[in-house]
């Protein structure tokens, strides 16, 4: 697919847990799979930064869906106290939530599945894609962007969908804790560090390496199974 490809987006709403949870659903016509954007601390389907990489991938042919992991409610309460944003527990009953409503909807439940996880939600990302690794065929592949796979440690040798960890050049705590889980990983594996990078990846150029990474690691797995 070329750059021209456009998306259809539309707004959705799922309820979970009770409570109902938005995102933005963009179709790409013929797409290879979509992937679902899991954000990070604080973040929400508005992420500037999630948002350039979801263009970036409708572009190369894979439609999108970057939803709220926290209701609007939730979000007052985790502004004030931060307890929700690492709550992974809760965090991935919605990601399994939302991946369970798309095998469903009758838009999206041919497509084959992605998870593109940043800081914390990558840890949400891969404790989802563990539950899945029963049903290799739903979840086919993980990209983690200045992500904490630590946070999942015991759920990374469970996964089976390839994944890919991106980390910054200078986010060097984050070095370490991607390595040490990259460790604990069995499925097809690989980690890339970005020269110059910082954790939040807003020096000139990053993010176009982050989203370059993640269009050919998801087009590589997702039409592989298609």
């Amino acid at each position: 697919m070329n750059g021209e490809t456009r998306a259809l987006e539309q707004d959705v709403e799922m309820t979970l847990d009770s409570v109902v949870l938005r995102g933005t659903l963009a179709l790409v016509p013929g797409a290879l799979g979509l992937v679902l954007f899991v954000h990070g601390s604080g973040s929400s389907r508005f992420s500037s930064r999630n948002r350039f990489v979801a263009r970036e991938l409708q572009s190369g042919g894979m439609s999108t869906l970057l939803f709220d992991l926290l209701s609007t409610e939730e979000e007052r309460t985790d502004q004030l106290t931060g307890e929700l944003r690492f709550d992974i527990g809760l965090l991935t009953r919605r990601v399994v939530g939302v991946t369970e409503w798309l095998t469903h909807n009758v838009e999206t439940r041919g497509l084959g599945l992605g998870y593109f996880g940043a800081s914390t939600g990558a840890a949400a990302a891969l404790e989802a894609a563990a539950r899945f690794s029963d049903r290799p065929d739903v979840i086919r592949a993980v990209v983690s962007r200045g992500g904490r796979p630590d946070l999942a440690m015991d759920a990374l040798p469970l996964v089976v969908a390839p994944t890919l960890l991106i980390v910054g050049g200078e986010d060097h705590a984050v070095i370490q804790m991607n390595r040490q889980a990259f460790a604990r990983l069995s499925a097809p594996k690989e980690m890339k560090i970005v020269p110059g990078a910082s954790h939040l990846f807003e020096e000139a150029g990053t993010l176009e390496v982050v989203s370059g990474l993640a269009r050919d690691w998801f087009q590589r797995y997702l039409e592989s199974a298609s």
